[in-house]
């Protein structure tokens, strides 16, 4: 394996898997091929999800593929937006969208109750059949306006309480080092290594 091709199409995601993998031998690409149709992500969980969008990108490319999926549990949601964060507002829509309507759904919920989490699930699949996994996970708290203007996705509503800092006023690399996503591709960079090593 010489190369690993992310499935998905969002740069924002993309940038992030290349600058934690940056020190492997590998090349790490999007989805360079518009024709292969967007995954159906059909799975009531965030594994189900990343397994199923690994696979199908790993049978359109015959390449190793990286699929993730992941989003925002909100306690006093009981878990919601969950699976569905990326199409919380509607299947087509914006992160404006969808932040505004996770404000609504809080309205009136006090500063120490809208305690949350991100968690990222990471699935690797092989053209061998093989499938490697990993999870990660970062704890913070919905604002009730956005800071920030990095990131993407909910970043600009997350208060990381010990760095003060929402994901969205994070440089890329302070993001990776505290984000779900950050905390998942080191969990599977070491996973990485330790096959090389077996080889």
């Amino acid at each position: 394996m010489n190369k690993i091709v992310v499935g998905s199409r969002n740069s924002g995601k993309i940038r992030e898997i290349q600058a934690v993998l940056a020190d492997l031998p590998y090349c790490v690409t999007g989805l360079s091929d518009q024709t292969i149709p967007d995954a159906e992500e059909t799975g009531t969980t965030f594994q189900e999800n990343a397994i199923l969008k690994a696979r199908y990108y790993c049978q359109h490319t015959g390449e190793y593929c990286l699929a993730d999926d992941s989003g925002l549990e909100v306690d006093a949601l009981d878990g919601a937006p969950g699976v569905y964060s990326a199409r919380y507002a509607g299947e087509q829509a914006s992160d404006e969208e969808n932040n505004q309507k996770l404000l609504s759904a809080l309205t009136g919920i006090p500063m120490q109750r809208r305690t949350a989490r991100f968690r990222s699930v990471l699935a690797l699949a092989g053209p061998d059949g093989s499938l490697m996994l990993a999870e990660g996970v970062c704890e913070g708290i919905v604002l009730f306006e956005a800071r920030g203007t990095g990131g993407f996705g909910y970043d600009p509503l997350f208060l990381m309480p010990d760095q003060r800092k929402t994901l969205a006023e994070m440089t890329l690399a302070e993001k990776n080092l505290v984000s779900h996503r950050g905390n998942a591709l080191r969990a599977f960079k070491q996973q990485l290594v330790q096959a090389a090593k077996e080889g």
